[in-house]
């Protein structure tokens, strides 16, 4: 074969290769084209590129030129065809009505969240602001202006998780108490909800993190009658009308006198209506209002805190409260609205 011969055969090939590109249907087609023109095995430029031994020498490298630069046109015009049957290929697949539709994610708020929300909700209504503070707090906060003795047991290492270098993880939101007394001047009324952390295995009924809302009223003339007649409202609203509330006398560092309030519910276990413990509650003890500069003989106060976690467990019929941290789509999509 003379260079004249083979410039004229790839000449050929080049002419034929957008014809032939265009033509093409489908992936399926395009791959055999492909072979057919420039298979690595088998193909026209193949069989092209094997004549240029039979050349001139001096010959080949102008032949093998040739032979490359119409390799890569062909190529080229290869991959732009691939691109437009890849593209109409994922259309027609977008378009088809008779494919099964993928299943929808649906969002949802946390059952805890729920809780806290129509919690906040409730004490909304009643003139209540929300109030935050930080999670990492001193023990002065969280222990000693709460009137804990230097003894209490919540001063121990094991109920409590300190930080390295001094500090703590609040062990409950009543610093965030403290924090708005110094900050405004009463009346107050206040919403605190957080998460507080203590330390507890993690089992069905405890975890070594867990949500806290607590309430404070700080006003001249407040009485443990105002407290109950709260409480009691928003046992109602939030369980139901019918459901009766009981106080029974507790024991907190930061309340005097102090109760724990109970609701009768039915859970929904076959057992029956019985009476489900809610929160605990009291007075704000005189020397918690003095540690946040205010005047105990002037004002007073009620205070109560309770776990919208066990809330929720009762609410909703949760067994188990560890699943309440699994991120598991299943069960949170029982929650979706």
């Amino acid at each position: 074969m003379t260079l004249e011969e083979f410039h004229s055969t790839c000449s050929a090939l080049a002419a034929d290769a957008p014809a032939l590109i265009a033509a093409v249907a489908d992936l399926g087609a395009w791959g055999d084209l492909r072979n057919a023109l420039v298979g690595r095995t088998s193909g026209r430029l193949t069989d092209i590129m094997s004549a240029l031994g039979s050349l001139p020498k001096e010959d080949r490298r102008a032949a093998g030129q040739l032979a490359n630069a119409t390799k890569v046109a062909i190529e080229e015009l290869l991959e732009k065809r691939r691109a437009e049957l890849a593209g109409a290929a994922k259309t027609i697949s977008l378009s088809d009505p008779t494919m099964p539709a993928r299943e929808s994610w649906r969002g949802s708020v946390h059952p805890v969240s729920l809780v806290i929300d129509e919690i906040s909700g409730i004490f909304r209504e009643l003139g209540f602001s929300i109030a935050l503070g930080p999670e990492a707090e001193t023990e002065w906060y969280n222990f000693q202006a709460l009137n804990f003795p230097a003894d209490h047991p919540a001063m121990e290492l094991h109920d409590t998780l300190y930080l390295e270098g001094g500090g703590l993880l609040r062990t409950h939101t009543s610093p965030v108490q403290i924090r708005t007394l110094q900050k405004y001047p009463p009346p107050v009324r206040i919403l605190a909800p957080g998460n507080v952390y203590r330390r507890d295995f993690f089992d069905a009924t405890h975890s070594p993190m867990f949500a806290q809302i607590e309430g404070l009223a700080v006003d001249e003339g407040i009485s443990f009658a105002d407290l109950k007649a709260t409480l009691t409202h928003f046992a109602k609203r939030f369980y139901g009308a019918s459901k009766r509330t009981r106080f029974r006398p507790s024991f907190f560092p930061f309340t005097e006198p102090s109760a724990e309030v109970d609701v009768e519910v039915d859970l929904g276990d076959g057992r029956g209506l019985r009476w489900v413990e809610i929160m605990g509650c009291g007075l704000v003890h005189p020397s918690v209002l003095e540690s946040a500069g205010v005047d105990s003989e002037k004002y007073t106060g009620w205070a109560f805190g309770m776990g919208p976690g066990r809330i929720a467990q009762s609410r909703y019929g949760i067994p188990d409260c560890r699943v309440m941290f699994d991120s598991d789509m299943r069960f949170l999509q029982q929650f979706a609205k």
